[in-house]
């Protein structure tokens, strides 16, 4: 056998996702889908939605159908393992059957996390780090009803939940297994219209850290190829749109699209230091996701360039850039511009230390200090981004003294 013939990565895992509602209306289908399911009585898993008429027009849907529920709406944007626990006890008092997920990756990366500790009899979800073999695999079902576009975790085979046990050197993991996947997702864009700017700014910069990331991944999966890119052309397309008028109906719809697809992309493909980084920082300072992915993602760009020009430059064409007669270098150059310019263009911070007072910011609260960019805070994110997973598939290999200057600009610098 010719060895020299073989992929670092030649055998390509593909991971399941889950069945799927997309589309205005979709969630009307919810309480249907949960009877369909077999659940008698669900537990409605949120963060901060109630009050908005969300939670109350959700629930109303699933008890239409004859499904009793109990809402715990205590998931903390980054679920902590303490929101995992709560979760699972508040799942057993109630003797509830199945999970409903209603949110962005919080609410869905919590019901995920809790389902896994129902079926272990309530071991605490820190044993469950990494690429899991799960010795009871039948989980709870679980229905995910996204309210953002940007996370995909609706539809992912993992979750990622901060172990808080260790002090103030909090530790972001990620569990991943396939059997973690939601049983359905249900993306409606009609959940999305009242999402502030911000966080659809924010959200939408996650959405394509996710398809950059999957795209750009040593793990070369062919699979993930086309969404990623279709992912990154839809975002660029429609999401300023969907900042500036969150009532825009293509433009909710448009982003549901991207979301969903970047996140097929990258549930089989993995990702890059875009989030290596942004969890590092939100595990420290408990930063919103996709802030931390708008701030790192230029940077990691600019970084990962040199590691595959003609990938940048098929992004560039994504985009919306005419690269004919160009060379890989100079429509490489033109997508690391655009990317630039669009996270200006939709007020995404210069800077960790620059964030402003963003919607449900929870940076300095809760226990959790201000962001700073101290000696040993640098050492500590370093250290953490180091061995997060999402490096281990970055296009280029990383150290820990290019990773900390990375760093280090994603706390105090400008964007380029």
């Amino acid at each position: 056998m010719d060895i020299s013939r073989l992929n670092l990565f030649p055998i390509k895992s593909i991971h399941p996702t889950p069945a799927a509602l997309l589309g205005p209306g979709a969630h009307e289908m919810i309480g249907v889908s949960a009877a369909q399911l077999g659940m008698q009585r669900v537990l409605l898993m949120t963060t901060g939605l109630r009050g908005t008429g969300i939670v109350d027009e959700v629930k109303g849907i699933i008890e239409a159908a004859g499904v009793s529920v109990e809402v715990f709406d205590k998931v903390e944007s980054n679920p902590k393992d303490y929101n995992v626990m709560d979760a699972h006890v508040a799942y057993g008092d109630a003797e509830c059957d199945g999970f409903i997920s209603l949110g962005g990756g919080s609410s869905h990366d919590c019901a995920k996390a809790t389902r896994v500790v129902a079926a272990h009899d309530g071991r605490t979800i820190n044993d469950f780090q990494g690429m899991l073999e799960l010795e009871n695999p039948i989980l709870p079902p679980h229905i995910a009803v996204s309210t953002t576009a940007g996370t995909a975790s609706e539809m992912s085979f993992a979750f990622v939940v901060t172990d808080t046990t260790t002090g103030p050197n909090n530790n972001k993991f990620i569990g991943a297994a396939d059997q973690i996947a939601p049983s359905m997702s249900i993306d409606d864009p009609v959940l999305f219209m009242p999402l502030p700017a911000d966080l659809t700014a924010y959200c939408g910069m996650d959405v394509l850290a996710h398809a950059s990331g999957a795209y750009l991944s040593i793990l070369d999966n062919t699979p993930s190829q086309g969404p990623a890119l279709q992912a990154i052309e839809l975002t660029f397309q429609w999401l300023p749109i969907a900042v500036g008028n969150g009532y825009d109906p293509v433009a909710r719809e448009k982003m549901m699209y991207a979301q969903y697809i970047a996140g097929m992309a990258f549930n089989s493909a993995g990702l890059d230091i875009t989030h290596a980084i942004s969890h590092a920082l939100s595990a420290r300072f408990d930063t919103h996701h996709g802030v931390g992915n708008g701030i790192s993602i230029t940077r990691t760009w600019e970084h990962n360039l040199s590691g595959n020009y003609p990938k940048f430059a098929r992004m560039a064409g994504a985009m919306g850039y005419d690269t004919r007669g160009l060379s890989d270098v100079a429509a490489a150059d033109l997508a690391l511009e655009g990317m630039i310019r669009l996270a200006d263009d939709l007020d995404i911070p210069q800077s960790f230390t620059t964030l402003p007072d963003y919607t449900k910011s929870r940076v300095g609260t809760n226990g959790f200090p201000s962001v700073s960019a101290e000696p040993a805070d640098i050492e500590h994110l370093t250290s953490h981004a180091m061995v997060d997973v999402c490096t281990a598939t970055n296009p280029k290999l990383m150290t820990p003294e290019s990773m900390s200057a990375l760093i280090t600009d994603a706390l105090v610098g400008t964007r380029s």
